[in-house]
């Protein structure tokens, strides 16, 4: 028998069996009688017929019986459940549905009842927003009164020329001076105050030339923006203060030497003689607007005095001239075009000349005044403005110095008048630091045993 996938059935189906028995009976007839060629046939026929069964139980069972064995074990079951469960759910929602249409009616009837009241009251209703804008309206009205009222009290107390304006820095010279009702700007004034009192002598890296940290030179501009009177901790880096000041005169929207005069700057760096570059300089000077004029003549003042002290501090009229020149004199026009920025250099070459010639001839240009030098039995001096008034001499000794008094002013500038002078006291050890102009008390303020401002004039001290 073949060995097919179908042989192991074979031996228990009876076509089989019967065939096994025809072929053991026709052994023992001869082949070539009738009855053992018939019994050979049959058992042959027997053997198929019990195969092509065999085939037909086994694909019978494995494509039908078992799908269908499975389906009606596993999946029917599952549907029969789910459609148990549905018809329940639609038995409950035919149910709730019947309850809810039959509470639904009247609701909706209350509902269109009170919708149909409420458009009987609509009007009233709105009367009520109405009645919250004039209510509004009537509480601004009262609160503008109210801050009139204020304002105008407090215009009359503060008027608009006693406010400063928001810091000093990048501010016009001419507001900054009429705002505070001054001759000189404050951060000018106020750091050769402080240089004059500890940078005169600055061995380290030269005044203005080595850069001072960030934050303290931050610091100090927002401490001199802000009008604060806690500057002492600045009298030991005078770099810092020489760093604010250079600051100040570069953020000034128009430079001190002005833009209307930058072709006369530069008129004067022509002359090759010192008599007609000195008279070149002098005509210049005196076409400066008056503020620019007296801030000029202070600052230079003070940097022909700090080079005084060159052998020391190293700053030559040059050295100060490269460093700061810069910041007192520059082009209208910056732009960065190459040939702007040749132009430019050149420019700066020359403002170097022209501001050490101012330097080096301020005794010429600016005769009979020098910035005030610290003094050792007490604070620098002090000033309050006053009124245009021409002064009387008032002499002062002060270390076997006499002290004059100022030179009268132009009628159109307003004069820094003396304080009433006070006795100097003799020399104490430590002195303490300058008091800066803005925060000067007033004469006759000082209390017995403390050390009193001299009252001199910034001109004034004769050296």
């Amino acid at each position: 028998w073949d060995k097919g996938p179908f042989s192991s059935k074979l031996p228990w189906l009876p076509l089989m069996a019967l065939s096994i028995t025809m072929a053991e009976s026709f052994k023992e007839l001869d082949t070539d009688s009738s009855l053992g060629r018939a019994l050979e046939m049959s058992c042959f026929i027997q053997s198929m017929l019990a195969k092509v069964l065999s085939e037909f139980e086994i694909t019978l069972e494995r494509d039908v019986l078992q799908p269908l064995n499975k389906l009606s074990e596993e999946e029917l079951p599952v549907i029969l459940k789910h459609k148990k469960n549905l018809q329940k759910l639609i038995l409950d929602w035919n149910s709730i549905k019947s309850r809810l249409m039959f509470a639904l009616s009247p609701l909706q009837d209350e509902y269109m009842a009170d919708l149909y009241h409420f458009s009987t009251k609509e009007d009233s209703y709105a009367n009520y927003f109405i009645k919250l804008m004039e209510i509004q309206a009537q509480y601004h009205r009262k609160s503008l009164e109210s801050l009139d009222t204020v304002l105008a009290e407090l215009k009359e107390t503060h008027g608009q020329a006693d406010t400063p304006v928001s810091g000093y820095y990048g501010v016009p010279l001419e507001t900054h001076l009429r705002t505070l009702g001054r001759e000189i700007a404050l951060p000018i004034e106020a750091c050769v105050m402080m240089l004059l009192a500890s940078g005169m002598r600055e061995e380290v890296g030269g005044l203005f030339r080595l850069a001072a940290g960030a934050s303290v030179l931050r610091k100090l501009k927002c401490s001199l923006a802000s009008g604060s009177n806690a500057l002492e901790e600045f009298y030991s880096d005078p770099h810092a203060v020489a760093g604010a000041l250079k600051s100040y005169l570069r953020e000034l929207p128009q430079p001190l030497m002005t833009f209307e005069l930058y072709d006369d700057w530069f008129k004067v760096a022509c002359f090759k003689e010192p008599e007609g570059r000195l008279q070149s300089l002098q005509d210049t000077c005196s076409q400066l607007p008056q503020d620019n004029y007296n801030n000029l003549r202070y600052l230079i003042r003070f940097l022909a005095k700090l080079a005084e002290h060159q052998e020391v501090n190293k700053m030559t009229p040059s050295n100060i001239a490269i460093v700061l020149g810069p910041n007192l004199l520059w082009s209208q026009q910056s732009t960065g075009d190459p040939l702007q920025l040749d132009m430019a250099s050149v420019s700066s070459i020359q403002v170097v000349g022209i501001v050490e010639a101012l330097i080096q001839n301020a005794d010429a240009l600016f005769p009979g005044a020098t910035p005030p030098s610290p003094s050792p039995c007490g604070p620098a001096p002090l000033y309050q403005l006053s009124p245009s008034v021409p002064a009387p001499p008032i002499p002062f000794q002060l270390n076997a110095v006499t002290l004059l008094a100022p030179v009268p002013q132009s009628p159109s500038v307003p004069t820094l008048q003396p304080h009433v002078p006070l006795t100097v006291r003799p020399p104490v050890p430590s002195p303490p630091y300058p008091v800066l102009p803005h925060l000067a008390p007033q004469a006759g303020h000082c209390e017995e045993g403390s050390h009193c401002p001299l009252p001199l004039h910034s001109w004034l001290l004769q050296l």
